[in-house]
């Protein structure tokens, strides 16, 4: 493979496409209530609630910068329910696929500063709402059509129906002509690497995207390969881009094409959390703009930097008018 600049590489559809007239992107998972102290847990103090969630930020990231992204699922019928289900309607991201489950309860996530550069995340998930996601909980919600569907490595770890319901839905939205795309998102508290290597390398064989940190790339294909060779065996199998987080350096993007490589903007990180789900989120919308490969990823590193650059899983990513505050920043700059 070589590297350097590519030319205007529109995603390619899939022959046969007829997806039908729905939601820009669609995605589904665990929303979650996160509550966050400013210190040690163990030391009280004031929690906030957050409304938190992988694939919940990516599609807030895609509905600020104006594109109709929906969100399926299960929360709790309860208060916590309602708070995130307000939560996701308030940033426009529509929910008419959520259901409310009167048996289980919301999944929680605790945050704890403990210090500057250190954040610790405590989960309370198991049996929740959304970890009971089935596939008659997508079937609508799929069969309304969409642009892309995102999916996660997060949600098949939560449960054997979320699982299938993963599958199921990878199989189907590619069939009708979807972009697929996945980020791996790997959590070891949910699963062990060689469960979802199990699980994550045949989902790949569906995917349009694939999106992963360097050592994420052998939890779908290629086990103990080089970053090149697993790559090159995610494009042979039929995945279109794959691109590489990372983190402070940016980020690569593959394709049968060659590599192209994007700096990540320089800003002060203050909350790290949720930057994978905002770079993802950006490289999406520069897809669904029809941005040529090197757009989609200045725009993925572009969400990046907000992310880290303020606090919260999302609630400092940009509306469409604010992509280019940060470009030519300076340190401590104030626009009056």
């Amino acid at each position: 493979m070589t590297g350097g600049h590519l030319d205007a590489l529109p995603e390619p559809r899939l022959p046969g496409h007829r997806v039908a007239a729905g939601v820009d992107l669609l995605t589904f998972g665990e929303a979650l209530v996160s509550l966050r102290s400013a210190g040690p847990l163990s030391a009280g103090g004031p929690l906030h609630p957050h409304l938190a969630g992988a694939e919940c930020n990516v599609a807030i990231g895609v509905s600020r910068l104006g594109h109709r992204a929906a969100f399926a699922g299960r929360v709790s019928d309860d208060e916590l329910g309602g708070f995130l289900l307000r939560q996701l309607r308030a940033e426009s991201v529509a929910v008419a696929h959520v259901a409310r489950d009167p048996e289980r309860s919301a999944g929680l996530m605790f945050l704890e500063r403990r210090t500057a550069d250190l954040t610790r995340v405590i989960y309370q998930r198991a049996g929740s709402a959304g970890s009971a996601l089935h596939v008659d909980d997508l079937s609508s919600a799929l069969a309304a059509g969409a642009r892309v569907l995102h999916l996660t490595g997060i949600t098949p770890a939560l449960s054997d129906s979320a699982r299938e319901a993963t599958s199921w839905a990878a199989r189907t939205a590619a069939g009708a002509g979807a972009l697929v795309c996945l980020d791996v998102n790997y959590r070891a508290r949910l699963w062990s690497r060689d469960a979802a290597r199990a699980v994550l390398t045949p989902l790949a064989g569906h995917v349009s995207v694939l999106v992963a940190s360097a050592d994420e790339l052998d939890l779908v294909g290629a086990p103990g390969a080089d970053e090149e060779t697993a790559v090159a065996s995610l494009l042979d199998r039929g995945v279109s881009t794959v691109l590489v987080k990372l983190g402070g350096d940016g980020a690569r993007a593959y394709t049968r094409d060659g590599r192209l490589e994007a700096a990540a903007l320089p800003v002060t990180a203050v909350d790290t959390v949720g930057a994978g789900d905002a770079f993802t989120a950006g490289y999406l919308s520069g897809h669904l703009d029809g941005l040529d490969l090197a757009g989609r990823l200045r725009r993925a590193v572009t969400l990046g930097a907000f992310a880290v650059a303020g606090h919260g899983d999302w609630e400092a990513l940009p509306r469409r008018d604010e992509l280019s505050l940060l470009d030519g920043l300076q340190p401590g700059s104030t626009l009056r």
